[in-house]
């Protein structure tokens, strides 16, 4: 059937069936049209009606897809005029989404008109226009019905069909394009991180968590997820190997409901470990979604146990809070004494995502950020537990510019007051710039503070582009502690490219070019490249990252203005005083998916009370301590040598939800010159076997 048969058949529906019908007859004055205001009231109805079915006529255009089915059926549309004058869709029903979205594109392109009036003021009225398809409408006489909407007041008839209205429609998966953080886990952003990082592209790669907007522009996520998908027509199989567990999708408003888990079962062989048997058993529950295209939101839930490897279970019980709990599980959070004696740690993080225009992006959330293009980040990394934040991103022409506000906690003993952990706040920019469609900058700076004298959220640092040590200055020279730091990164080809970060805690350019080996060169250095497709071998990933960060950094005299949170580094997870090299390979195949890494690093740990010397390993001691100002080297204090080897083998079971299964292997040799209670010398297996929704980095590279 052709175009202009579908439009007669239009035309002669409404014009046959008959239009309007007033549930509540009580309007004065039907919303009338710019060609129909030199018709008399009486007629004004039909003026309407024929107007707005010529409308139709002219602009519905039939989809393709109802040409080809040869489809026949209704579709019902219930739309209002506001007292605007504006036409408003309340609601579609048809079978075809193409069929709402035309007819949509219809109304939403109809001029304002004059609304209707009731006693001689405007108000709004709502239609019903049923619509047979492909034989069109037959009359308008009887067929269009409204609701009578006096004064914005609903009617109790009326309400009762309210319920009746609400659709919902098939499950789109708007996440693909929505304002949602695609969840952080190296091994996820592997599979996207060639696309981003291509020549020529204008994109930012630094910032993470990325969103799924932002990534959509360079990799189809629908189209690479839906490749993976099983043919399964069962409820229960759609369920298990492609789909969100519950979705619900309105006409502007969508979510999903899923199930979590982290189930890690393994042993250890370690001549100092008295147990050999490991395990993590995490049961946790996923809600997201979105209302309307700008505002989105995301919540997760943990409730977890486990005991794990001897170092890692001895590094969380050495940084546990005051107040009694036993530890707190690096990367996640303080953990109470289970019955067993083992940790019991529940986790939780939230946040909201909006996005008034192409340029902002606001988040407010409980979680976590990271600042760098590497395995690990001398700027801002993952590695601590989760914190509230608020995070302000301004895209524009060839820049980025990252503003993030955090709520920290210091939980020594030397802080708590009453049993209350110490507050302090962290803000940092970060400013990206692409100089080229090669290389890209980045600039960024940072500043501590606490509440001192009820100081508070010091306003002086909400504003966006002021420079934070000015501020430092300004407020006190026990104000604040503030770092900045310098990012880059060129990409060689397609298939290549290098990264580079510096951290600088204390700018002194005569301790930093000097030979003296001053305690006042507080600095680090990243440097790394990437391999993509690495030897012609399609999505096998190759990286090489050097990490150095110099004794003191980090740290401050005054204590809690560390670069710390929760007995954590926020940037590096070794601290300070140390050098490491990095290698890891990725390859990923249809679900199945592998990683191997090795890494080598040497470290200096603090010897005795860090009261007494303080050689510059861990972030939480005082610069008056040091053992000189002089000849300050790396791996100063107990001297220690870490060499992790680790692989893991797994099968993505849902890529909608990231479920997977796995075997990992971890071996870890760490040799030290004096015995240390928490880092003794020893050589470590670890093999796990697990089930896992990868939703965020966990690091056992200690």
């Amino acid at each position: 059937m052709s175009l202009k048969t579908f439009a007669f058949g239009c035309v002669l529906l409404i014009s046959t069936t008959g239009i309007a019908q007033l549930i509540s007859g009580n309007f004065e004055k039907y919303p009338v049209f710019s060609s129909c205001e030199t018709v008399a009231a009486a007629d004004s109805k039909d003026c309407f009606n024929q107007t707005l079915i010529a409308k139709i006529k002219t602009e519905f255009k039939i989809p393709q897809d109802i040409l080809d089915t040869n489809y026949k059926g209704d579709m019902v549309v219930l739309f209002e005029v506001t007292k605007e004058g504006v036409f408003k869709v309340i609601n579609i029903t048809a079978v075809s989404e193409a069929l709402r979205e035309e007819l949509k594109r219809v109304f939403d392109e109809l001029p304002k008109v004059k609304p209707a009036t009731y006693n001689g003021r405007p108000t709004y009225m709502q239609f019903s226009m049923p619509i047979p398809v492909p034989e069109g409408l037959r009359s308008a006489s009887d067929s269009l019905e409204v609701n009578d909407k006096s004064f914005g007041v609903t009617p109790v008839q009326d309400l009762e069909s309210e319920y009746d209205a609400i659709k919902t429609f098939p499950f789109k998966n708007r996440e693909y394009n929505s304002e949602l953080y695609i969840p952080f886990s190296h091994q996820t952003y592997s599979r996207f991180d060639q696309e981003m990082n291509a020549v020529g592209t204008n994109a930012h790669t630094a910032g993470k968590p990325f969103i799924y907007s932002e990534v959509n522009k360079y990799y189809d996520l629908k189209e690479k997820r839906e490749i993976l998908y099983k043919d399964k027509e069962s409820w229960f199989g759609r369920k298990l190997w492609n789909e969100h567990m519950v979705t619900l999708q309105g006409e502007d408003y969508w979510f999903t409901l899923d199930p979590a888990a982290d189930l890690q079962f393994g042993f250890e062989t370690a001549d100092n470990e008295d147990q050999s048997f490991t395990y993590n058993n995490t049961r946790a529950l996923i809600f997201q979604g979105g209302l309307g295209e700008k505002l989105n939101f995301y919540t997760v839930f943990y409730e977890s146990q486990g005991t794990f490897a001897g170092y890692f279970n001895r590094y969380a019980r050495s940084i546990a809070p005051d107040g009694g709990n036993p530890a707190i599980v690096p990367g996640r959070g303080v953990a109470a004494e289970a019955a067993d004696g083992n940790f019991d740690y529940p986790v939780a993080e939230a946040y909201l995502s909006y996005s008034p225009s192409k340029y902002f992006n606001f988040q407010f959330g409980h979680g976590k950020n990271f600042i760098g293009d590497g395995y690990r980040s001398l700027l801002l990394s993952d590695n601590a537990s989760p914190y509230p934040f608020f995070k302000m991103s301004t895209s524009f022409w060839k820049f980025k510019y990252t503003n993030t506000w955090m709520s920290l906690r210091d939980v020594r003993s030397d802080v708590v007051e009453n049993g209350s952990f110490k507050t302090k706040f962290m803000a940092n920019h970060y400013l990206s710039f692409n100089a080229t469609k090669r290389l890209n900058i980045g600039l960024f700076e940072n500043v501590i503070w606490t509440n001192d004298n009820d100081r508070g959220f010091d306003l002086n640092y909400l504003n966006p582009i002021i420079f934070y040590r000015a501020i430092e200055f300004s407020t006190g020279s026990r104000g604040g502690n503030a770092l900045i730091g310098l990012s880059a990164k060129y990409k060689f080809s397609n298939q290549f490219n290098a990264y580079a970060q510096v951290i600088i805690d204390e700018f002194s350019t005569g301790a930093v070019f000097s030979s003296t080996k001053s305690f006042q060169n507080k600095q680090g250095v990243q440097l790394g490249v990437k391999y993509y497709d690495a030897f012609n071998v399609d999505n096998l990933q190759l990286q090489l990252e050097f990490n150095q960060v110099r004794p003191y950094v980090y740290s401050n005299n005054e204590i809690i203005l560390n670069y710390g949170h929760n007995n954590q580094s926020m940037a590096h997870l070794w601290g300070a005083n140390f050098r490491e090299l990095i290698a890891i390979a990725r390859y990923q195949n249809d679900r199945w998916y592998g990683t191997a890494k090795a890494i080598y690093g040497k470290r200096g740990f603090e010897i005795g009370d860090i009261d007494d010397v303080y050689y510059g390993g861990s972030i939480y001691g005082n610069d008056e301590n040091i053992p000189s100002e002089f000849g300050i080297e790396i791996g100063q204090g107990n001297a220690a040598t870490t060499l992790i080897g680790n692989v893991e083998l797994g099968y993505i079971v849902n890529p909608s939800t990231n479920f997977k299964c796995y075997a990992n292997v971890l071996y870890r040799n760490h040799t030290i010159d004096q015995f240390d209670p928490v880092n003794l010398e020893e050589s470590t297996l670890w093999v796990n076997f697990g089930i896992r929704t990868d939703i965020f980095n966990w690091y056992f590279d200690y």
